[in-house]
């Protein structure tokens, strides 16, 4: 018995310092996680810094013509904030961000677009201007506010509109669903907005938020963070890296 006693004694003590061992290297792997996750947030926030003061001058050359459309994809529950997306749109207007959408699922930016416009010096919105302002160098910036309204629930009301247009032709032997009947229907419910080349998201997850998926062909998407924490310096950076790559679109 006391052999039989000292063997299940060993066994349990082996057991315990294996489970000690295992927690203490897991406690060290999440420290070194951790520490990875700190450095690289105070290099990300020294880099801004450096940037936002001006310091690299590479920088201050921004191509921003080929940013034709910017769409800015913003948390809802952050959406409330209009002090920082005002900021964040002063910041784009002296850039030379011209045309713009500004997102969020809820629609909370849509409610308050008429405060936003009129606390910008140079601000319109994109539905009051006519084909022929569009089609012209812009002078001013011009804003377009959209929400998850403008997504799930546009593809419905095109849907419902093709197919009572299908139904009243009554023509099934050519192909009618093609991408420019769909474009169509897309612009008549009026969810047929421009294609951002660039699309920027402040939220603390890595997705659109819903934004209309068929304005996203060929956009590059790039994730800031919240938005609190914006920084010029990282928008900077952001638009300068979109400016240098060159877009295949697909060759």
């Amino acid at each position: 018995m006391d052999r039989k006693q000292k063997v299940r004694g060993f066994s349990c003590s082996i057991h315990q310092i294996g489970n000690l061992g295992l927690r203490l290297l897991w406690s060290m792997v999440h420290l070194l996680i951790s520490i990875g996750y700190f450095v690289a947030a105070a290099a990300k926030a020294v880099e801004s810094r450096i940037i936002s003061s001006g310091l690299l001058t590479r920088y201050k050359e921004l191509n921003i013509s080929k940013l034709k459309y910017l769409a800015v994809v913003i948390e809802s529950d952050d959406a409330v904030q209009t002090s920082k997306i005002v900021q964040l749109l002063r910041w784009l207007e002296a850039m030379g961000v011209k045309r713009m959408c500004l997102y969020d699922a809820q629609g909370v930016l849509k409610k308050s677009k008429d405060s936003i416009v009129k606390m910008l010096d140079n601000a319109v919105l994109l539905e009051e201007l006519g084909e022929k302002d569009l089609m012209e160098k812009p002078k001013c910036m011009a804003l377009e506010f959209a929400s998850v309204s403008d997504g799930k629930e546009g593809v419905v009301k095109a849907a419902n509109l093709l197919f009572a247009e299908y139904k009243e032709l009554g023509n099934r032997d050519e192909q009618f669903f093609t991408e420019a009947k769909i474009g169509e229907a897309l612009r008549a419910v009026g969810c047929k907005g421009p294609e951002p080349d660039l699309l920027l998201v402040y939220a603390p997850v890595r997705c659109h938020l819903g934004f209309p998926a068929w304005r996203t062909r060929y956009t590059e998407i790039v994730h800031m963070g919240s938005l609190k924490s914006m920084s010029l310096g990282s928008l900077t950076k952001a638009i300068y890296k979109f400016t240098r790559v060159r877009q295949n679109y697909g060759k």
